[in-house]
């Protein structure tokens, strides 16, 4: 790997990193409510989280792209507070990773949280814990490998992010060229061996999170 290489590889890590600390910010709790709620309008929300998985990556590219452009109110909202255009920037990335990788993270961490058992913390409230601590004390360490799977299938997902990244960030050394788009690029040169490389990386990288992920679900990884 060269050293252009290098910068796009530190800046995949650095992008999953972010999209994976924002989606356990944030959006854990919509993966406790999703868990819990009984209200109608989960029946709305549910899919709106899942549409990443099976929307086309360059048509929700697309539409953050005119979202995200100085004619609109997102791309309006981001000139006037930081002087700068969104697009084709880091934070493009960031912002669309966290909605492309949504499911990714919420889906396995909802699962975790219902199967949590409701007499578990009904306990943990008749011992006068409150709802936050019950979250932290209870809810956590029972649900740990949900979390694991869901930080790790985020994490692995924006890795491998290409469509997105694409359309919303360019190919901008330093700032938006990360793996995929370095690995496209050798593609198109006709550099294989560093495409070799990089794809190879890539490729056992992916293969290892998901023994993971399989090992803590108690199944084998197929061979």
């Amino acid at each position: 790997m060269n050293g252009t290489d290098i910068a796009a590889l530190v800046l995949t890590l650095k992008l999953a990193s972010v999209t994976t600390l924002l989606l356990i910010i944030f959006f854990t709790p919509l993966a406790w409510w999703l868990a819990r709620t009984t209200r109608p309008i989960k029946a709305l929300i549910e899919p709106l989280v899942a549409l990443p998985i099976v929307l086309p990556p360059t048509v929700l590219g697309f539409y953050l792209l005119i979202a995200f452009s100085p004619n609109n109110i997102i791309g309006q909202m981001w000139f006037s507070l930081t002087g700068e255009p969104l697009a084709f920037t880091f934070s493009a990335l960031v912002i669309g990773s966290v909605i492309y990788s949504l499911p990714f993270y919420v889906q396995p961490l909802q699962v975790a949280f219902q199967n949590i058992s409701q007499d578990l913390l009904n306990s943990a409230a008749t011992l006068g814990a409150s709802p936050l601590d019950r979250f932290f004390s209870v809810v956590v360490p029972v649900a740990r490998r949900g979390f694991i799977v869901a930080i790790t299938l985020a994490f692995a997902h924006t890795v491998g992010e290409f469509g997105i990244v694409l359309m919303i960030g360019g190919n901008i050394p330093d700032e938006t060229r990360v793996l995929s788009i370095a690995l496209f690029d050798h593609v198109e040169t006709l550099n294989y061996a560093n495409a070799h490389i990089i794809a190879a990386g890539l490729l056992v990288f992916s293969f290892l999170l998901l023994f993971v992920v399989y090992r803590l679900n108690g199944k084998s990884v197929p061979a």
